[in-house]
């Protein structure tokens, strides 16, 4: 019995170290990605820029690293509209992340009829989603998908599921996130979302 639990034990732990690498593996792999080189093609109707922490009234440091790419993106004309997804980080915050990137995107000379805000999303499953929903309200078809490097086939991933016709990505490196840190938090995001992504097959979510 004791080695039959010992062998139990030793499987789930080579398991768990296989997982592991399959999610590094998923998160290295972002360059073989055909989305990243699509959005580069042609303009697209819509930027979506997914949300990320507020320090106060302001972008973080990793949420502006997002917005300063969506900027140069419009700048280039690579599309018309952003949608600013993000709902509020802590009660006592003045602003939802939607809110902050928009004060940002303004005071850098982006025009407020450019932006369409996204004010309750939780998680890039529900950034994808509500703006999803943003997009049919609007009329636009096409979108680029706004997000870091190690965040990008997560969010690729998840379009896909939710029916997104061809989005393209546009992601940049983070020079501000610790990168153990980040590459740890995203396996743990990463496992939750193939989860839910069960879940949502199964019509459990």
């Amino acid at each position: 019995m004791r080695r039959r639990l010992l062998l139990f034990l030793v499987c789930c732990v080579l398991a768990g170290l296989l997982w592991i690498v399959f999610c590094l593996y998923q998160i290295g792999s972002i360059d073989r990605n055909p989305a990243i080189s699509r959005y580069d093609q042609e303009p697209a109707d819509a930027g979506i820029v997914l949300g990320a922490s507020m320090w106060g009234d302001t972008p973080s440091p990793g949420l502006q690293e997002r917005l300063n790419q969506a900027l140069a993106d419009y700048e280039a004309g690579r599309f018309e509209k952003i949608i600013l997804t993000g709902g509020l980080d802590k009660p006592e915050y003045k602003y939802t992340e939607a809110e902050g990137m928009a004060n940002f995107l303004i005071s850098q000379g982006v025009p407020e009829e450019a932006l369409l805000l996204e004010n309750e999303a939780t998680s890039t499953y529900e950034n994808l989603l509500f703006s999803q929903e943003i997009m049919e309200e609007h009329g636009l078809k096409s979108s680029v998908i706004i997000t870091h490097t190690y965040h990008g086939n997560r969010a690729y991933e998840i379009a896909e599921v939710l029916n997104y016709d061809r989005p393209g990505l546009s992601l940049t490196e983070t020079k501000v996130l610790k990168p153990n840190q980040t590459v740890l938090r995203e396996v743990l995001a990463y496992t939750k979302w193939k989860m839910d992504q069960i879940r949502l097959a199964l019509g459990w979510k």
